[in-house]
């Protein structure tokens, strides 16, 4: 379980990767045995942070509980878009004023 938690900090740092045109401006990583946490803010106003937390260690039910937020800039507008989310035992669930709500 410590790899998925450090396989998945990883793979999402390396998605986070800048396009060519913006530069990293922020970028903070801490990886622990049952918990994680990262931030990283491009020049263009992208923005993401995250924290993962594993629940209920060595047990039947164990699982990754995750938290954070991310926002862009919109090319064409100019507008600033904020999605906030928690990913967990019951998937994932995002929340932002953009997004329709069932």
């Amino acid at each position: 379980m410590k790899f998925l938690i450090v396989f998945v900090a990883l793979f999402a740092i390396a998605l986070a990767a800048p396009r060519p045109d913006t530069e990293v401006i922020q970028n903070d990583s801490d990886v622990g045995p049952d918990s994680y946490h990262y931030a990283y803010a491009t020049s263009d106003g992208t923005t993401h942070t995250e924290d993962g937390v594993l629940k209920d260690a060595g047990t039947d039910h164990e699982a990754i509980s995750v938290h954070g937020s991310y926002t862009w800039v919109d090319e064409k507008t100019g507008e600033k878009f904020l999605v906030t989310f928690v990913a967990d035992e019951n998937g994932f669930q995002p929340q932002g004023a953009h997004l329709p709500v069932a």
